[in-house]
């Protein structure tokens, strides 16, 4: 177990150190922020933890005990803007921690899931927030609910090398389609899809088809494994889905650690670039945990105990 006072020195002197590798930021007109980019990643990473339940939560605790640390922290507006303009190098360091881990035996395979992220009571009247991108759609854990649908894509052990979200209605198959996609030619607009570890990718049956599983080795070189859908004519023995779901198992280790450890089943966002940007500063958290296992020797998964608060 370390402090957090330690884990945030480590944090920001790994963010420090990525910002510097990265081409200068374009000058901008007006006085130069009060944090850098390095601090914001580090703070705003750091408030994904779910010992914060809210933005002023986190605020509240980094005015009390963060300013030795953060001597210029601003106000909670700026900081919240801070972080909505510093939401691309978040996904890029994100997705770093997690390329800097997929070493060896960790290309093997990827895998691939998609779960729901509940953004507003589906009972409630009226359009809501997120308008275009959240709606009502279904899913095994939740049922029906009005949120997004997160696409998430994770090595062997754990680490998240990729990831994307769309309308919770919008069917596993057509975002993987996107996914796969903007893997093979990058788009600048879905930075968070990351690159590839590995041409493997094991799913479970709601990403089974065997056209788009066709097109997906040819177009894309992704070799999607997965089982056949209840009702298909083709057929896997018992022990083939049993191995399967062995080693998607990780997938959902994963799943809960953002959903419940990180806070992403209480996300309630307000507007699309908010959500963004702490849904890669909670990938940043996931991998930073995985990195510092790693580090003192551990299970990358091991994020229980790794603060002693």
């Amino acid at each position: 177990m370390v402090d957090p006072e330690t884990f945030l020195t480590e944090l920001y002197v790994e963010a420090a150190d990525f910002c510097k590798a990265q081409p200068p930021s374009p000058a901008t007109p007006g006085p130069a922020p009060s944090l850098s980019v390095a601090e914001v990643l580090t703070l705003d990473i750091f408030a994904q933890w779910q010992q914060f339940p809210s933005e002023a939560a986190f605020y509240r605790y980094a005015q009390a005990h963060l300013r030795p640390l953060f001597p210029t922290l601003p106000c909670r507006p700026q900081f919240n803007r801070l972080v909505r303009d510093n939401r691309a190098p978040l996904t890029a360091f994100a997705l770093h921690l997690g390329q800097d881990l997929a070493t060896g035996d960790e290309r093997a395979f990827e895998a691939l899931d998609g779960t729901g992220v509940v953004t507003r009571n589906a009972q409630r009247r009226g359009g809501g927030w997120l308008a275009g991108l959240a709606d009502i759609g279904w899913c095994t854990r939740l049922g029906w609910y009005e949120g997004v649908r997160l696409v998430l894509s994770v090595t062997p052990s754990g680490v998240v090398t990729g990831w994307g979200l769309g309308p919770a209605s919008t069917n596993d198959r057509v975002l993987a389609e996107t996914f796969f996609a903007a893997r093979a030619s990058p788009q600048p607009g879905l930075p968070s899809v990351g690159e590839p570890t590995s041409d493997c990718y094991v799913a479970d049956m709601g990403f089974a088809g065997r056209d788009r599983e066709a097109r997906w080795a040819d177009a894309y070189r992704a070799v999607v494994i997965c089982p056949p859908q209840s009702d298909s004519a083709r057929a896997w023995p018992k022990a083939l889905r049993r191995w399967l779901a062995g080693i998607r198992q990780v997938i959902e280790t994963v799943t809960n650690h953002l959903l419940s450890t990180f806070g992403l089943a209480h996300e309630r966002p307000h507007a699309l670039d908010g959500l963004l940007a702490r849904m890669a500063a909670r990938v940043g958290l996931h991998n930073f945990c995985c990195w510092c296992n790693h580090d003192h020797d551990c299970g990358l998964l091991q994020t229980a105990d790794l603060l002693e608060w």
